[in-house]
């Protein structure tokens, strides 16, 4: 088992070009958090932000991301989440498992967001899935912020 890790985190509007190891950079603004991999490798992590997607938790002080983030296209295939700004590792997943999650997740996008989202069957597996968020429906920040602000 990884020794356990403790980030730091920093909101900001874009992510800076060089990325500190060990820093959480939380972008309210593109709904994207961004990291240096847990394990060491320096592999840019890239987490968006969406009801498909991952989701934040900020307590005030500390910041938490569901579900785990598995660097399946890594050549580390780290697997852990972020709980309160530390790094707990989790189980390594085998290839199925992997696949099964990529297929689930595929579905889940084309349900929530219908036609726009849609992924064809001829589609690599491994091919990114870009969606945009209808602009007439709020993201997880703008309602934060408009919780926040009243």
């Amino acid at each position: 088992m990884r020794q356990e890790k403790t980030l730091t985190h920093e909101f900001v509007e874009f992510i800076p070009d060089a990325l500190k190891e060990g820093t959480l950079y939380v972008s309210m603004e593109y709904a994207t958090v961004v990291h240096k991999c847990c394990c060491g490798c320096g592999k840019e992590v890239v987490t968006p932000l969406s009801p498909t997607d991952w989701k934040l938790i900020f307590n005030g002080k500390t910041i938490s991301l569901d579900p785990s983030i598995g660097n399946w296209g890594f050549e580390c295939q780290s697997h852990y989440w972020i709980r309160n700004n530390r790094v707990r590792w989790a189980a390594q997943w085998s290839p199925e498992e992997i696949v099964a999650v990529r297929v689930h997740d595929r579905f889940a996008k084309e349900r929530y967001f219908g036609a726009a989202g849609a992924v064809t069957e001829d589609a690599p597996k491994d091919t990114p899935v870009t969606v945009e968020t209808p602009k007439e429906y709020p993201s997880i920040w703008q309602k934060v912020k408009k919780w926040w602000h009243g």
